[in-house]
């Protein structure tokens, strides 16, 4: 989804900035803060054009960065096709490492900044590119299935990646009986409620191999890795919330337990949960996900009513800032870099997931 022209936002003053950002936040924001937010927008769209630099913004973004500077939002699919196709000199990704890592495939000839290098992923770090060459061994011939929140390496050993918005198409692509779906278990175990295949976890034994019990049917082989901002949302949590609000619509991001999607009322990714708010009309609305995205899409949506369930922000999306971002672009910093050898092999994975949609 695109925000305002890059343009338009250039030509923008501070003041124009202030009362766009407080028109949309001026219930969740003090009036001091967004006008500090103003002044840092208006430079960061300066340098943007001095840099001829791009600004891909995720879902998850603070609120003043997310409804100022970027010239595209979205989630990680979204952005990584802006990304690909973008002829800009430099790209700044307003994410996390293994987003920028992903433009970074597609697109080399760009420049690539991450505004934090603080901004990792606990799926990202749950696996290896060691891990997963051990589980091709034990599991030889069957396709490995990579979540896109992976670093570059752990793409580079698998056969496809995918989304959590085209997870199910990726998996039913493949036309195999089995898969190896990586590295997310609460998502693997919803894909195979979803394709109705039986799921295992393997282990890891001390000797650095891979266990399975291979006696009992399967058709998905997970791993143990969750994202630790979705994994704290509880079917109690949604039962509490249904206790007091009982014509709320409960949207649960893939990324939860399957017990806590299938206790919800709709579940999708980043931008399908946000299509669902806009094409529907419900008393009230809850996000089960990053608290950020639940401020955006309620200011994007005023005459809807959201509720908040908001007890954790994703410590690594909220190393991006509207300081760091002009820092970014100011001191050409952090600059991502893919090892050649290792950025070929990722990005034909990553390419057969761009294809599917």
């Amino acid at each position: 989804m695109s925000t305002l022209d890059s343009r338009d936002r250039t030509r923008m003053s501070v003041e124009a900035i202030y009362e766009d950002l407080k028109a949309k936040l001026g219930d969740i924001s003090p009036d001091f803060e967004l006008r500090v937010k103003a002044e840092l927008a208006c430079e960061i769209n300066q340098l943007k054009v001095q840099r001829n630099a791009v600004i891909l913004g995720h879902n998850y973004m603070e609120p003043a960065l997310f409804h100022s500077v970027p010239d595209f939002v979205g989630d990680s699919l979204d952005l990584s096709r802006k990304a690909a196709l973008t002829d800009r000199d430099v790209i700044v990704f307003c994410g996390v490492k293994f987003m920028a890592e992903t433009a970074k495939i597609l697109n080399p000839t760009r420049t690539v900044l991450i505004p934090s290098l603080k901004a990792g992923c606990s799926l990202a770090e749950s696996i290896t590119a060691a891990d997963v060459r051990a589980l091709k061994k034990r599991f030889p011939g069957v396709p490995v299935v990579t979540y896109v929140n992976t670093y570059a390496d752990v793409k580079a050993e698998s056969d496809i990646c995918c989304t959590s918005g085209n997870a199910v198409a990726v998996v039913e692509s493949l036309g195999t009986d089995t898969v190896i779906f990586l590295p997310d278990e609460y998502l693997a175990g919803n894909i195979a409620r979803q394709t109705g295949k039986h799921i295992i976890f393997p282990s890891r034994l001390p000797s650095g191999k891979i266990a399975a019990d291979t006696t009992v049917d399967y058709q998905m082989i997970g791993w143990h890795g969750r994202c630790e901002v979705h994994e704290r949302f509880t079917v109690d949590d949604i039962r509490r919330v249904r206790a007091q609000y009982p014509d709320v619509i409960i949207l649960a991001h893939p990324e939860c337990s399957p017990e806590v999607t299938a206790a919800s009322d709709f579940s999708g990714s980043t931008n399908a949960m946000i299509r669902y708010v806009e094409q529907t009309k419900a008393p009230h609305y809850l996000l089960l996900t990053e608290c950020s995205m639940g401020d955006n899409v309620a200011a994007a949506n005023p005459d809807k009513e959201m509720l908040r369930l908001c007890t954790v922000r994703c410590p690594h999306m909220n190393q991006i800032t509207l300081e760091m971002t002009r820092d970014a672009l100011l001191h050409m910093q952090y600059v991502t870099e893919v090892p050649e050898k290792i950025r070929v092999r990722a990005y034909r994975a990553v390419e057969r997931m761009l294809k599917i949609g």
